[in-house]
């Protein structure tokens, strides 16, 4: 049964997919894994088990626009990856703009290592919070599709 309130954030990437978990009574959401794609495929056993544990009532995914608004390249790969969601697990997939969370996630990491929170910054870690940016995002409002 899909828990009250609680949302899935996909980061998607060919190689690496940022995942996050949010509340909707909270508008919060909180970083949590990074899977690796096998073969540029999403790691379904790996989602599937989210989707178990967490049992979200929707999900959200970040669409890739250009600066401008237009379509990016990964657009088509998204939209595939968020009917692929929807047909596997009979959820809602709502999409977010997803521009400049990658940068804002990784300023924020930066600026944490800055202030000697943490040492090295890597890409799951800005996978993982550009999700939860996303996310936050699509909770606020000011995102929906």
């Amino acid at each position: 049964m899909p828990e009250a309130g609680r949302i899935l954030g996909f980061d998607y990437g060919e190689q690496r997919i940022g995942v996050a978990v949010g509340q909707r009574i909270t508008g919060t959401a909180t970083p949590l894994t990074t899977l690796t794609s096998r073969d540029r495929k999403p790691d379904w056993d790996a989602i599937s088990d989210l989707i178990q544990e967490w049992k979200p009532e929707a999900l959200v995914v970040g669409m890739p626009y250009h600066l401008d608004g237009s379509e990016s390249e990964m657009s088509e790969r998204i939209k595939k990856f968020c009917r692929q969601l929807n047909g596997r697990y009979g959820l809602p997939v709502h999409q977010v703009d997803e521009r400049l969370s990658s940068a804002e996630a990784e300023q924020t990491l930066k600026l944490q290592r800055q202030q000697g929170r943490r040492k090295k910054i890597n890409k799951q870690e800005i996978d993982q919070l550009a999700a939860a940016v996303q996310l936050e995002s699509w909770l606020s409002g000011t995102q929906h599709d």
